[in-house]
């Protein structure tokens, strides 16, 4: 046997032994630790959007995984009510819902025969109409959820009659304060892409002692809608029976405005 062969052999021989060692090594290692599993749980979800207004049906409504830890009580378990899909559907959307969203009931109300305004109008309250134009109405800017403050402006005859130059006196005052628009015209929400409605009618939600207000002050003067910063949403509003006893309002005598403050 030559050098070469004895060579060949010894390199043979000794790669052999180091693959036994390796394999022997890498059965001696501990098996992986298993992975925590995550706790999951079905909650019913909007399969599409769902508009304000929508009616459900079970087509729009869809089970989804979920991590238990991050489902809310509020939302709707299959485990819980595993016929949800079919006790919901008919119920109104009183708040849209976005694709994916979790259906909650606080969110929909059974109309049971009733219209949609009647459905979504929330309880102890009342929808009233009243005319509006560009003039009365912000220019259209007025949309639907949007809170305004409703402005009587009205023409009184002037005490003075003797002056020939004399003019009417016009009254303006707040009447009603920070008032949800529940429509423009019968649209009772915001259409996409839209920034400005042009209607003819508003539906107001109003109290029911402020209905009474509202019908007296059509008959007085003429009404106006004066539109409110979303950053007010949360300010006090003004009772009627504040403002009256304030009496706070603008006196235009001769073309010349005047604050006159009224105590009662």
């Amino acid at each position: 046997m030559n050098t070469a062969r004895i060579v060949v052999l010894t390199i043979a021989v000794g790669a052999g032994g180091v693959a036994a060692y390796l394999a022997s090594g890498s059965d001696s290692r501990p098996p992986p630790e298993p992975v925590a599993q995550l706790q999951t749980v079905e909650v019913l979800v909007a399969k599409a959007d769902i508009g304000l207004g929508q009616t459900l049906t079970p087509d729009d409504m869809q089970w989804q995984t979920w991590p238990a830890a991050a489902a809310s009580n509020t939302f709707i378990r299959r485990n819980d009510r595993p016929d949800a899909t079919t006790q919901i559907a008919g119920s109104i959307a009183r708040s849209p819902f976005i694709a994916g969203e979790p259906i909650r009931e606080p969110k929909l109300i059974k109309a049971n025969g009733s219209g949609f305004m009647a459905a979504i109008l929330p309880t102890g309250m009342r929808a009233v109409s009243t005319e509006i134009s560009p003039e009365t109405g912000a220019g259209g800017f007025i949309l639907p959820n949007d809170r305004v403050d409703v402005i009587l402006t009205r023409r009184e005859k002037n005490p003075n009659p003797d002056r020939a130059a004399a003019a009417d006196i016009v009254v303006s005052e707040i009447i009603l304060s920070n008032i949800r628009v529940l429509a423009i015209d019968q649209a009772p929400k915001e259409r996409d892409g839209q920034n400005s409605v042009v209607g003819k009618t508003a539906t107001l939600e109003l109290k029911p002692e402020q209905t009474s207000i509202l019908a007296a002050a059509r008959q007085a003067g003429t009404l106006s809608l004066a539109l409110r910063s979303i950053a007010d949403l949360n300010q006090v509003d003004i009772r009627p029976d504040d403002s009256a006893r304030r009496g706070n309002i603008n006196v235009v005598r001769y073309g010349v405005t005047n604050p006159t403050t009224i105590q009662k």
